[in-house]
């Protein structure tokens, strides 16, 4: 890893913008047309700038996060940038509200833009001063595949490929088990043998209900099975990995890396994919990666593809990439996905910048 370079926070700004979704996000939960998000440029008094985004899940969850923010940047101001000590800092400036929800969500994008800062001070890309080296990383499209008629989805799941992906996410969770065999039958007849199919139910089913479909699913050679049952039911899901031939994919809730302990403690799951904002930016995400190494489970990405790129080049069980287009409307440079493959930048920092047009354009009242 490269010596960081000293850097001391000046200022921290956050944006809020929605940006329209190319695909409906039709989830058993909710129908998600455009995505709330949260820019994070962190500047420093060296005139360097670090970037981080969030996705808010609801617009109104915005103006909470960048109030949190500002307190960040209250408690921060004039220190040096260092992601580990600031990390301990806040944990212990918000021991009495919790490092949880939004406050969580709030450290995340700062320790993000810290690392960003970092790498782009040395003139390196993230990866590489993380002690690893960007490289093109194996890719499925997440973007739509929602709850919808089967002729769509067949359209959809075609359109999702062209750019060479080899796997795809289909939600799930409609009325009738039969319903949901039928999806997963529509999508593999349009998309090929080849291509690795992930269901997900975003915690739509019991146990009881999850073992009956995930039996079912058995015999249709799906990737993964995704959240089938409530996100913090470790016993019941550790029940279904046992049962189920089919591994049991979770983490996006994780709540940092106790959350990802408690899970693997439970034999909880088969493989695992947390989520940036959620285990803690990128100073969470190395501990979750040390982790997943030690307990040999394989870990992908959950959202944030354009920064997770970077951080699966460090993590020694990297599986699979999300890759998900919601931000590159407001984004100067978008992830590149050649041939099912996502290219990291290769330019100092995470490769974040953002189109000022687009963001004036997209940007929260």
């Amino acid at each position: 890893m490269t010596a960081p370079a000293r850097l001391t926070v000046r200022a921290i700004r956050a944006v809020a913008v929605e940006v329209p979704m190319r695909h409906v996000l039709g989830t058993s939960q909710a129908a998600v047309r455009a995505a709330p998000l949260l820019l994070v440029d962190l500047e420093t008094e060296e005139g360097v700038t670090g970037r981080a985004y969030l996705f808010c899940y609801v617009p109104a969850a915005a103006a909470a996060i960048a109030a949190i923010l500002a307190e960040i940047e209250r408690s921060t101001r004039g220190e040096r940038v260092a992601p580990l000590d600031l990390w301990k800092k806040l944990t212990r400036r918000f021991t009495l509200i919790g490092v949880q929800g939004v406050v969580r969500m709030a450290m995340a994008a700062f320790d993000v833009a810290c690392w960003d800062a970092l790498a782009i001070a040395v003139g390196q890309p993230l990866a590489a001063l993380l002690g690893g080296t960007p490289r093109p990383v194996r890719a499925y499209n997440s973007n739509g595949l929602g709850l919808m008629d089967m002729p769509a989805l067949a359209d959809e799941a075609e359109e999702l490929l062209e750019d060479g992906f080899e796997g795809v996410k289909l939600r799930l969770g409609y009325p009738t088990l039969a319903e949901d065999i039928a999806a997963v039958r529509a999508v593999r007849a349009r998309a090929g043998d080849g291509v690795r199919v992930m269901v997900d139910y975003n915690q739509a089913l019991s146990v009881a209900e999850a073992l009956e479909r995930g039996r079912a699913l058995d015999a249709e050679g799906i990737a993964w099975l995704e959240e089938p049952i409530r996100h913090d039911d470790y016993a019941g899901s550790a029940r279904l990995a046992r049962e189920l031939s089919t591994p049991v994919q979770i983490g996006e809730n994780f709540s940092l890396v106790y959350g990802m302990e408690q899970a693997l403690a439970a034999q909880a799951c088969d493989l695992v994919m947390p989520d940036l904002e959620r285990i803690g930016g990128v100073t969470g995400w190395q501990r979750a990666a040390a982790l997943a190494a030690a307990r040999g489970i394989e870990m992908s990405t959950h959202l944030f593809p354009e920064v997770s790129s970077h951080l699966l080049a460090v993590t020694p069980t990297a599986h699979w990439l999300e890759y998900v287009d919601w931000a590159a409307p407001i984004l100067a440079r978008p992830l590149r996905v050649v041939d099912g493959m996502a290219i990291p930048s290769e330019g100092p920092g995470n490769g974040l910048a953002w189109n000022e047009e687009a963001v004036a354009r997209y940007r929260m009242p």
